[in-house]
């Protein structure tokens, strides 16, 4: 059985510069990932076959801060993949063919470096939802959402008023409104047939994996001044 891990990280962010290897609490961002990679291949290989970890970048300057971390690659990301509009599905496709030159893979693992709030637990106990599951495409990370679309969430309608974005039964308090999930962007597992298909959807045939402690993506600036601050005063009830 042979993963591939992909930690798919370009250099054009807008909203953080720099994002992926901007320093928190001492590290480069995108070290965490690395970190995680590195643990759960070690327990892959140790129980299912071997797994490969892959770099997927269009810079420069995060390939040689990768490879201060030890993770090494002589792929460079497509420009044309490395804009603003680009899919990541088509990233992760691109560097998966790319790494198939001399090897075939049965599973996929995609590390956000956006969202390091995981654990080598999460991952071993998602991936073992997953492939408990033949009929199953992929398994993406959840986390308890914080708004309901058939409570406390609106949209603009045809008449351009503002209604639920999701239409049920009359709801008259969170508790009783039907149970949804927010994506915290974490992990991502794919089956290798996911990437035949010519258009990429993730909602596949998917699985979910409920993370039980805080995890959320970091999309500003006061994202990241707030996670620092969960590191440096050891207000996390786990590791990452």
């Amino acid at each position: 059985m042979k993963l591939l891990i992909t930690i798919c990280a370009r250099g054009g962010s807008k909203g953080i510069p720099k994002k992926n290897i901007r320093t928190i609490n001492g590290k480069p961002l995108i070290a965490y990932s690395i970190n995680h990679a590195n643990r759960f291949k070690k327990w892959f290989d140790q129980n299912y076959g071997a797994a490969t970890i892959e770099l997927s970048t269009d810079s420069p300057e995060i390939i040689e801060v990768a490879s201060s971390f030890g993770l090494c690659t002589e792929y460079m990301r497509p420009v044309y993949l490395a804009n603003d509009t680009a899919g990541k599905l088509d990233a992760i496709k691109d560097v998966l063919l790319f790494s198939e030159s001399n090897k075939n893979y049965d599973y996929i693992l995609d590390l956000d470096v956006s969202a390091p709030l995981r654990t080598l637990e999460d991952l071993i106990e998602g991936f073992k939802v997953f492939i408990n599951n033949k009929d199953c495409q992929n398994l993406f990370s959840v986390s308890n959402a914080h708004k309901n679309p058939y409570f406390n969430m609106v949209e603009e309608n045809d008449e351009g008023f503002y209604s639920l974005s999701k239409k049920g039964n009359q709801i008259l308090s969170r508790q009783t409104a039907p149970i949804v999930y927010e994506m915290n962007a974490s992990f991502y597992f794919y089956k290798r047939a996911f990437f035949n298909q010519n258009s990429l959807y993730l909602f596949s045939k998917s699985l979910i994996y409920k993370m039980e402690h805080t995890s959320f993506d970091l999309d500003e600036v006061v994202d990241f001044e707030f996670l620092e601050f969960l590191l440096k005063n050891n207000k996390l009830n786990f590791e990452i």
